[in-house]
C-alpha cells in the first residue's frame, strides 16, 4: 500500500492534505484515507499526486526498508517540526535509493565506516587537539588542506546526503544511522565552509560520543574537533605565527580560501591556540558583527561541496550491467531515455 509514501512525499513537499487534494482533483478526506491506507487511488489520480510532489510513480510502490535510526539534529531552537519534517522526508528518500543501488551488487565498492583502532585519550579539550592528528594520521591525509571533504568521507564509508531543501538556514545539520552506517546530512544550500565546519563536527562526534569526562561539553569538543580538523595548529601558526598582537581581515579571509574553514571558525582558532589573547578575540569579534559579517562573510565564498559518488555508482552498476538502464533511470529520477542519452554523452558540449 503507498500510505506511508504519500505521507513522506506531502511532507517533504510541504503541502497541507487539502492544498495536494485541490491539485489532484480529490477531497482532503481522501487523501487522508490515501495514506491511512484505506483506499488506493486510481492510476490516473496517482499519475496526478506524482506530478504534483514531484516523485516518479514507482516511488510509491518502493518496498519500506530503510529506518533512520540515532537521529540528532544540530537545529535552531525555532524550527517546527513541519520543517524537519520535511528534511527528513527528503533524506529518507536519498537513502532509500542509495541502499536499494548498494544491494544490487555482489560487493558494494564502498567501506564499512570503522573508528580509529587508538583514539587518544581526552581530558581537556586541548586534547582533542591529539585526536584530529590521529585520526589525519590513521587516514594518510598529511597536514595539508583538505580539499574535498565529501569525498573523503565517502571513502571512508560515510553516507554524506546533500539535502535539496528551501529551509536551509533552519538546521545546522543531521546525523543518523542506518544499518549501522553513519549518515551526515548538509544543505546543497550553504557555502562551503559551512557544509566542512558541519561535517566534521558531525565526525568529531562518531570519535568522542561516550569518550569525554563528565566536565566536558560534547558540542565544544566537537566544535573544537572540526575546527583543529580542517585547521591542524601547524598550519595556523605557519600562516600566522605564534603570538600576534592583531590579525588582519585580509589573512582571515586568505586562510578560509585555502583551508574551507570560516573567517570566524579561523578566529576562534586563534584564540583556542593562544595566537591572540581572549580580549583580542572579543575585540575583534565586535568588530566583526558590527560589520555585518556574521551572516555573510565578506569576499567570494568558499565554494560549496557536491557529492557525485551515488551518481558515479550507477552509472558504472548500468555500464557492468548489475542494473539495467530503466533501474538506473528510477534511481537517478530521470526518463530511461535520458538516462541513455545521458550515459551517452548524447547533446553534450564538446
Amino acid at each position: 500500500m503507498i500510505g506511508e509514501r504519500l505521507k513522506r512525499a506531502r511532507a517533504a513537499s510541504g503541502l497541507s492534505m487539502d492544498k495536494l487534494g485541490k491539485a489532484v482533483g480529490v477531497s482532503s478526506n481522501m487523501i487522508k484515507k490515501y495514506e491511512h491506507d484505506q483506499s488506493m487511488p486510481s492510476s490516473s489520480v496517482l499519475i496526478k499526486l506524482a506530478d504534483e510532489l514531484g516523485v516518479r510513480a514507482e516511488f510509491f510502490f518502493r518496498p519500506n526498508r530503510i529506518r533512520l535510526s540515532g537521529v540528532e539534529y544540530r537545529k535552531r531552537a525555532s524550527t517546527p517540526k513541519k520543517i524537519l519534517d520535511r528534511i527528513a522526508a527528503d533524506v529518507l528518500d536519498q537513502a532509500e535509493r542509495w541502499f536499494e543501488l548498494k544491494n544490487l551488487w555482489p560487493e558494494f565498492p564502498v567501506p564499512e565506516f570503522s573508528l580509529p583502532a587508538d583514539i587518544p585519550v581526552v581530558e581537556s579539550l586541548d586534547d582533542i587537539e591529539q585526536v584530529s592528528l590521529a585520526l589525519r594520521q590513521e587516514w594518510q591525509l598529511g597536514l595539508n588542506p583538505l580539499p574535498e571533504l565529501i569525498d573523503l568521507l565517502e571513502s571512508k564509508g560515510v553516507l554524506v546526503i546533500l539535502t535539496e531543501s528551501d529551509q536551509a538556514d533552519k538546521f545546522d545539520g543531521l546525523q543518523a544511522q542506518i544499518e549501522r552506517q553513519p549518515v551526515m546530512v548538509v544543505s546543497s544550500q550553504w557555502p562551503g565552509c559551512r557544509q566542512r565546519f558541519t561535517l566534521a563536527h558531525e565526525l568529531g562526534h562518531l570519535l568522542l560520543h561516550g569518550r569525554l569526562p563528565g566536565h566536558l561539553d560534547e558540542e565544544k569538543a566537537c566544535n573544537r574537533f572540526a575546527s583543529s580538523f580542517l585547521l591542524p595548529a601547524i598550519g595556523a601558526f605557519e600562516h600566522l605565527g605564534h603570538k600576534r598582537q592583531n590579525i588582519d581581515w585580509k589573512e582571515l579571509y586568505l586562510l578560509k580560501q585555502e583551508y574551507g574553514l570560516s573567517m570566524a571558525g579561523s578566529l576562534y582558532r586563534c584564540k583556542d591556540l593562544g595566537i591572540i589573547s581572549a580580549e583580542r578575540y572579543k575585540s575583534l569579534t565586535i568588530e566583526f558583527s558590527r560589520r555585518g559579517w556574521k551572516r555573510e562573510e565578506p569576499g567570494e565564498p568558499y565554494p560549496a561541496e557536491r557529492t557525485q559518488l551515488f551518481e558515479q555508482l550507477v552509472y558504472r552498476g548500468a555500464g557492468e550491467g548489475l542494473i539495467s538502464d530503466s533501474k538506473a533511470a528510477e534511481l537517478l529520477l530521470m526518463p530511461q531515455a535520458m538516462f541513455r542519452k545521458s550515459k551517452m554523452m548524447e547533446g553534450a558540449v564538446a
